[in-house]
C-alpha cells in the first residue's frame, strides 16, 4: 500500500497554468482589482504591460520576499523564479484571468536541491490561489501537464536545449556597469523593447528585466497569436545579470517549457523566433568598448 502510494506521489503532473476566473469590468478595472488582492497578501506588483501593445491583453508581475530568498538559493539563474506573471485576456468583453503556476515553474527552474524547500514552495503556491481567490475561484489547470522528473530535466526534442543552456550574452567589467548599460538601453527603447519590470539583488550581484517585445514584425505581436495568447502569463521575457556576465534562457527551451503542447508544425511556424528574441537581447545589453 506503500508503495502505491509513493508511486502516485511521484507520478503528480503540474499545469503551466491556472485560469484563475473569467469576470466582467473593464480590462483596467480588472488588473486593479488583481494588484489588490496579491498586495493585500503582501505580495509586491512590480510590473504590468500590454504584450504586443494589444490593448486585448495585460500582463502583471509580482513577487514577494520569501519567492526571492528561495530562488536566490539556487545559483544557476534561479532567480527567475522569484518573479511570477497573471496574465489577463479579453475575450469578447469578458476578461480570463490566468495564472503562471509556481510550482511548474519552480521544479523547471531549481532542477537539483529542492527536496528541502518543498513544503515552503507549495505554501507560497497556496498563497497565490487565496490572494487571487477574491477575483475567483475556478483556478481551472490549462496548458499541459508535466511530471516533476520531466520538468527538472526538461527539453522540448531531443536535441533542444535544456534549462542549463542559456544564451550568453554580453560580459561586462563589473556588475554595476552591466546594470547602468542595460538600464540605458532599455530606457532608449532600443530594438521597440520596453522595461517591464526591473529587480535587483545587490548583496549576490543578481538583476533580472523583464523585456517587453513590442517589434510588430518579430516582437510579441509575431509570434503570440500563432503559439496562443491564452499563455500571455509567459510573458515578458527576461534576461538575467549575475556579476558581469548577462545571459537568457535559450528561445526553443522556454517557449517549450511554457507552451508545453506545442506541436511541431506549429514550432516550426516560429522557427525565426528564438533567433529575433536573442537579437532583442543583444541589443539592449551589448556596448562599444572604448
Amino acid at each position: 500500500m506503500l508503495l502505491v502510494f509513493e508511486a502516485q506521489a511521484e507520478e503528480k503532473e503540474y499545469p503551466p497554468y491556472y485560469k484563475v476566473a473569467t469576470v466582467n469590468g473593464s480590462m483596467n478595472d480588472v488588473a486593479r482589482s488583481v494588484k489588490t488582492a496579491l498586495e493585500s497578501h503582501d505580495f509586491e506588483v512590480i510590473g504590468q504591460y500590454n504584450p504586443g501593445n494589444n490593448d486585448s491583453l495585460v500582463v502583471l508581475c509580482y513577487t514577494r520576499k520569501d519567492f526571492a530568498d528561495i530562488s536566490l538559493k539556487f545559483e544557476d539563474r534561479g532567480a527567475l523564479a522569484s518573479v511570477m506573471k497573471v496574465g489577463l485576456k479579453n475575450n469578447d468583453g469578458q476578461i480570463d484571468v490566468s495564472m503562471i503556476n509556481p510550482e511548474y515553474i519552480f521544479y523547471a527552474y531549481f532542477y537539483e536541491g529542492i527536496d528541502p524547500y518543498i513544503s515552503k514552495l507549495e505554501a507560497m503556491e497556496k498563497d497565490v490561489k487565496t490572494a487571487l481567490s477574491v477575483i475567483g475561484d475556478d483556478f481551472e489547470p490549462f496548458g499541459g501537464f508535466e511530471e516533476r522528473d520531466d520538468l527538472e530535466d526538461y527539453r522540448y526534442k531531443i536535441m533542444m536545449p535544456y534549462f542549463t543552456d542559456p544564451v550568453d550574452l554580453t560580459e561586462y567589467d563589473s556588475f554595476e556597469q552591466g546594470l547602468s548599460i542595460i538600464r540605458g538601453n532599455l530606457d532608449a527603447g532600443i530594438g521597440n523593447t520596453v522595461k517591464v519590470y526591473e529587480v535587483v539583488y545587490p548583496d549576490h550581484k543578481v538583476a533580472i528585466f523583464g523585456v517587453g517585445l513590442l517589434d510588430p514584425e518579430d516582437g510579441e505581436a509575431a509570434f503570440l497569436p500563432i503559439i496562443g495568447a491564452d499563455h500571455v502569463a509567459a510573458m515578458p521575457y527576461e534576461i538575467i545579470l549575475q556579476d558581469k556576465e548577462v545571459t537568457m534562457l535559450h528561445g526553443r527551451y522556454r517557449i517549450a517549457l511554457h507552451w508545453p503542447e506545442l506541436g511541431m508544425g506549429t514550432f516550426m511556424k516560429i522557427m525565426s523566433t528564438p533567433g529575433n528574441i536573442e537579437d532583442f537581447m543583444l541589443g539592449i545589453t551589448e556596448f562599444e568598448e572604448d
